[in-house]
């Protein structure tokens, strides 16, 4: 099995699950490929890709369906489209292991709100300020980290009170286009295997799809959301060992 294969593969993999659970594989995608021995920077480029491959026709649906409701989304949109870039474009200037060390942050946070996440919100937000203020943290977090930023905006959002089926359409809309503008930049500055680059966006778009379609099986959410937050765990401590030892 050759390179392009594996990757392929993992991402297929990858993709349906994540897909099933209502994720985005690249916080996933970009640790293991950086194991596999792809430079961390590549990786999230590829991850950031991959992303925006699978999600931009929800987006593009979402628009179609007369789901988006402007007033809330564009607040958001707009200081991610700005922020996401910055962040990337920071990255070049941060010592790699500790960009390393905060997505481990990152993905210790995405796993715990995936298996502990609770749906009662903290705050009940209403200011378009407040929106603005998330746009700009989580899209600067995002670029920064080379994720699209949907799963640290869903819980935060949730937890400022949001509607769900609000927040879910909100952030189907705003990653691709945020994640597409996070791959540019790191794109302007590192050198990218364009075949790879190919390969696991189809992989990544054949496992979305897969997923989505297995979604209406009435498969248990909660049992798939478990494994996605163990696999998580387990990319996560991988990490926390390389910093210890």
């Amino acid at each position: 099995m050759n390179d392009y294969t594996l990757y392929a593969l993992i991402t297929f993999v990858l993709s349906i699950l994540f897909s099933m659970g209502g994720a985005g594989s690249g916080v996933a995608l970009i640790p293991v490929l950086n194991f596999l021995g792809i430079d961390f920077t590549v990786a999230k480029a590829v991850g950031l890709f991959a992303g925006a491959s699978t999600t931009i026709t929800s987006s593009v649906m979402n628009i179609k369906r007369k789901a988006v409701e402007y007033a809330f989304v564009l607040p958001i949109a707009s200081m991610m489209l700005i922020f996401a870039p910055l962040g990337a474009y920071s990255s070049s200037f941060i010592d790699e292991e500790i960009v390393k060390f905060f997505f481990m942050l990152m993905l210790f946070y995405s796993a715990s709100m995936m298996m502990f996440g609770k749906k009662k919100a903290l705050f009940h937000a209403k200011s378009k300020i407040v929106l603005f203020v998330v746009g700009a943290v989580v899209g600067f977090l995002a670029g920064l980290l080379g994720v699209g930023g949907g799963n640290i905006l869903i819980p935060l959002l949730a937890l400022l009170g949001f509607e769900p089926k609000k927040v879910a359409v909100a952030v189907s809309f705003v990653v691709p286009f945020s994640a597409l503008g996070s791959f540019f930049t790191y794109a302007s500055y590192i050198e990218l295997d364009w075949v790879l680059l190919g390969i696991v966006a189809f992989a990544a778009i054949a496992g979305g799809y897969i997923g989505n379609y297995l979604m209406h099986f009435k498969l248990e959410q909660k049992q798939i959301k478990k494994l996605m937050a163990l696999i998580l765990y387990g990319l996560a401590l991988k990490l926390l060992w390389h910093f210890i030892f």
